[in-house]
């Protein structure tokens, strides 16, 4: 999908499917209602590492989190560094509010919702890493502009990510194993491909933490692939 003006996120994509599963036990709603907040990304105005964590430090970014396993170990990781994360899914939500306060990450913030409604406020050249991992592969063709790895998001991420800076991407479905590589074949300009080898293509890199999904997909007998791109 093509965005009709770069950095309005209502052109680029808008949210699909669920936002909500199993209800949610008292102490989870307590955490919504009690840690969230002093977590949440402001609504409007620029996202800064100056305004989410009161001083400039390296900035990361993860558009749809799930439940947070990721995003909390680089945060434990990077202690120094700031992290975004962005899910629509109010269970993913809960389980990232988990990880923040078992392992105390003061370096974390979060948005509900909209991924990319926040990814426009990040002034350009902003950010050392973007990661979208195992999002949701919508297969049926019909659905293809659903897909998160489509022109508008990642021409937002290449603004986004300053030079040098890393776009990570993991999936283990086919169908977008394809896609994805289409789509960011269209933008070698903006990307250089960090892989030499096939064994970069399929081996976990270092520093690069397991989703609960790429767990399931290996237990599942599917193939998992990494995809690091670092912005020209």
């Amino acid at each position: 999908m093509t965005a009709n003006k770069p950095g309005d996120p209502l052109t680029l994509n808008r949210l699909y499917g669920r936002s909500k599963g199993k209800r949610l036990r008292d102490g989870q709603q307590a955490l919504l209602d009690q840690l969230y907040p002093k977590l949440r990304v402001p609504a409007d105005g620029p996202v800064t590492a100056a305004n989410l964590f009161g001083s400039d430090r390296p900035m990361h970014f993860e558009i749809g989190f799930g439940s947070g396993e990721h995003l909390a170990a680089r945060a434990d990781m990077l202690p120094d560094h700031g992290f975004i994360g962005a899910e629509p899914f109010v269970n993913g939500v809960v389980g990232a509010l988990m990880h923040v306060r078992d392992q105390a990450l003061p370096n974390v913030r979060l948005h509900m919702g909209d991924a990319l409604e926040v990814l426009a406020r990040v002034p350009d050249g902003s950010l050392s890493f973007v990661y979208l991992l195992h999002p949701d592969p919508w297969p049926k063709a019909r659905h293809a502009k659903r897909r998160m790895m489509n022109d508008g998001p990642v021409d937002l991420i290449a603004a986004k990510l300053k030079q040098g800076g890393e776009f990570r991407f993991g999936t283990d479905h086919p169908i977008y194993l394809r896609h994805a590589l289409m789509v960011m074949q269209r933008h070698v300009g903006s990307f250089e491909w960090l892989c030499r080898t096939p064994e970069d293509f399929s081996t976990r890199p270092g520093g690069w933490p397991q989703t609960r999904y790429e767990v399931k997909a290996r237990r599942q007998g599917h193939e998992v692939w990494y995809f690091r791109y670092r912005r020209r």
